[in-house]
């Protein structure tokens, strides 16, 4: 190793993966949370071309894939030290208006800024240039985004039309549902800090060596082919979440923020896939568990949007499967 490393700096390393999967998930939810408070405030504001909302839902999306790119970097530069990248974050703050989405997002900016100048500066005591170089960049990142909340948190809060009866067809909208729909949603989170962590593990010098002349000539093993297959899934996985969010708070509820069941990694690429297969096999048999409850209560667009997911959740099960 070319850097000595200490388990000190590798936990440092993890509270700044727990940080940027917690700010992931955080700005995605608020992100789909925007078309439900479109819905609550004054009807002038629907005649619009574009609106706040729409304005800041855009670059929470933005920011939410960001900071998951930011995750998956600094995961692969704790397996390149020798570490064991974290799955676990805390529970992120979402908010109900626009101001406290964005102080939500400024708060937890001025944290990361602290905790990362501890690691630019901790890197460099050590002569670990690479990440300190890494932080550097994800730090000017993050104080953009920063500026861009900040943008947003004096702004007054655009005021609530009447609230809406609810009329007969909401009726089927119970709370047993929202927990079915609730579990899909927490799967998701699930998959997506799963494969994210095993596509940057799948990056170790070990798993990467060649065997084979064929692995040779093509400059790809198991493991590489695996990790492309990880990247793909999981970004998938974050459109999935986005849509069963969006669709949870169109319907008067609110979305979990936490993964459930709680993310398995693995140690060798047989792992990844094997585990990759089994989450794929629980989510398609929760996913069609929704789709017929969603047809027993005549819930049509979230039964067809289900329909969509399973023939993608399907397919990974199909590609992990040829890995077997």
């Amino acid at each position: 190793m070319s850097v000595q490393v200490t388990p000190e700096y590798i936990d440092l390393l993890n509270q700044a993966v727990s940080r940027e999967l917690e700010v992931s998930v955080q700005y995605m939810l608020q992100h789909t949370k925007m078309e439900k408070l479109i819905r609550k405030v004054i009807p002038e504001n629907i005649l619009l071309d574009k609106t706040t909302y729409e304005a800041m839902g855009k670059f929470l999306k933005e920011f939410a894939i960001q900071e998951m790119k930011h995750a998956a970097a600094i995961m692969e530069r704790i397996y390149y030290l020798g570490g064991e990248a974290t799955t676990k974050a805390k529970k992120p703050s979402i908010g109900n208006t626009l101001s406290e989405f964005a102080r939500n997002g400024a708060k937890a900016e001025e944290e990361a800024l602290v905790l990362y100048r501890r690691l630019i500066e901790a890197a460099g005591q050590i002569g670990d240039w690479e990440t300190r170089e890494l932080f550097e960049k994800i730090y000017a990142e993050e104080e953009e985004h920063l500026f861009k909340f900040q943008e947003y948190t004096e702004m007054d809060d655009e005021p609530e039309g009447p609230e809406s009866p609810i009329s007969e067809w909401r009726q089927v909208f119970t709370d047993d549902y929202f927990a079915l729909l609730n579990k899909a949603a927490a799967s998701e989170i699930s998959a997506i800090i799963q494969y994210t962590n095993q596509h940057e593990k799948a990056n170790l010098l070990a798993l990467r060596k060649k065997v084979t002349a064929l692995e040779v000539i093509t400059e790809k093993n198991k493991a590489a082919a695996v990790s492309d297959l990880l990247k793909e899934i999981f970004m998938q996985e974050m459109e999935h979440l986005e849509k069963i969010s969006e669709r949870i708070y169109l319907l008067e509820g609110e979305t979990v923020s936490v993964p459930d069941p709680l993310p398995q990694v693995g140690e060798t690429v047989d792992n990844f896939v094997q585990l990759g297969h089994t989450a794929e096999n629980d989510a398609i048999m929760l996913y069609r568990q929704i789709i017929d409850e969603a047809l027993k209560r005549g819930d049509t667009a979230t039964r067809r949007m289900f329909e969509e997911i399973v023939i993608q959740e399907e397919d990974h099960y199909w590609e992990f499967d040829d890995y077997l």
